[in-house]
């Protein structure tokens, strides 16, 4: 057998074969990590999301430049809400059912924050949502902090101009339909859930690992197969002989 594996065609796939099982190995590796990083973010989101509400200006004065640290935190902020001014969000789904997630612009003093107040159903295309109206006057509203919408790759974009609807919570966008200056993140609105309209966002789940651990197993599996298939055929051939 180490006669046979001594001839070049051998050596060649030898080392190529190493060199493929080594990159195996250490993509393995490169998703072990990222599950790692997704357990530490997990932690993190979770703290976040746990901690007591606080009001926005003490968040903000707080995190003073970097907004890194308030993603997910909850806050209570006073105003009022703007329906004039509402955006639908397009291709949103509760219980398998198509529709729209309402944002609403809630003004604090002289400038305010966008707010999605939840989901209504596709029939609902029109803005401002009559039948999913916010209450009127100064009210007092919690919400966890949410950073802007980017478009993926492959992603539709919006139009320019004022739309009613369109299609991601792109902040610095939106921001161009409300003729006053809102904050670089958005809230999602929290209340309890019922059966009125708006119906409420869930609260964000921490506790999904992805698909790191599997695509782990994948890769020492193509490793293990492919060293083991080639042995496979240095001993076929030697037997073949």
């Amino acid at each position: 057998m180490l006669r046979a594996s001594r001839q070049p065609k051998w050596v060649v796939a030898f080392v190529v074969v190493v060199m493929l099982a080594a990159l195996f190995i250490r993509l393995g590796f490169w998703q072990l990590d990222r599950l790692d990083e997704r357990h530490t973010e997990n932690a993190v989101g979770e703290s976040r999301l746990d901690a007591a509400a606080v009001s926005l200006d003490q968040l903000l004065e707080e995190a003073g430049e970097d907004l890194g640290p308030i993603e997910y935190r909850r806050v209570v902020v006073g105003g009022r809400f703007d329906p004039e001014h509402e955006i639908l969000i397009r291709s949103q789904v509760h219980l398998g059912q198509a529709g729209f997630h309402v944002i609403t612009p809630f003004v604090t003093g002289d400038g305010g924050v966008l707010v999605n107040r939840g989901w209504v159903p596709l029939a609902l295309d029109q803005t401002p949502v009559d039948e999913a109206s916010p209450p009127s006057g100064d009210v007092e509203i919690e919400g966890w902090v949410h950073f802007t919408q980017t478009r993926p790759a492959l992603g539709p974009e919006d139009p320019p101009g004022t739309q009613p609807i369109v299609n991601r919570v792109d902040v610095g966008r939106l921001a161009e339909q409300v003729p006053y200056r809102v904050s670089p993140f958005y809230l999602v609105e929290v209340r309890e859930r019922d059966d009125d309209l708006p119906v409420a966002v869930p609260l964000p789940d921490f506790s999904s690992e992805g698909p790191h651990l599997a695509y782990a197993i994948q890769w020492f599996g193509f490793a293990a197969i492919g060293l083991a298939g080639f042995f496979f055929l240095i001993r076929r051939e030697v037997q073949s002989r």
